[in-house]
């Protein structure tokens, strides 16, 4: 991993709440297929780990903003699997407003030269 990279992953790992959200939003999921959407999603330049996912999971659902429930055994092992709460949604359009605003800020700021 390239210092560019490291700084990526810093400036990604405080919005992951924000992207498992995102990805529950599309529909219920277990755990470890929310992994492979967030991989598959960047092309695979983009891992969390697995253990983070875990501690995200837990704490997004104590707070409120996912729910979990176990899946059938049809297809194998049983799953736990998570759904967004509206409380969830709501917080997740918050986070992506202020991602926005954010951006549009680090965007300018980054334009000096062109602003002079």
């Amino acid at each position: 991993m390239t210092q560019d990279d490291a700084f990526a992953a810093d400036l990604l790992r405080g919005h992951t709440d924000t992207i498992v959200l995102g990805v529950l939003r599309r529909g219920d999921r277990y755990g470890f297929e929310i992994y492979k959407t967030i991989r598959d999603a960047t092309g695979g330049g983009y891992e969390i780990k697995e253990a983070t996912l875990y501690a995200t999971y837990r704490r997004l659902e104590k707070d409120g903003l996912v729910e979990s429930y176990w899946g059938d055994e049809t297809q194998g092992g049983r799953r736990k699997y998570y759904r967004i709460t509206d409380a969830g949604r709501a917080v997740y359009a918050k986070n992506v407003r202020a991602w926005v605003a954010t951006r549009r800020i680090i965007d300018s700021l980054l334009d000096v030269k062109e602003q002079q």
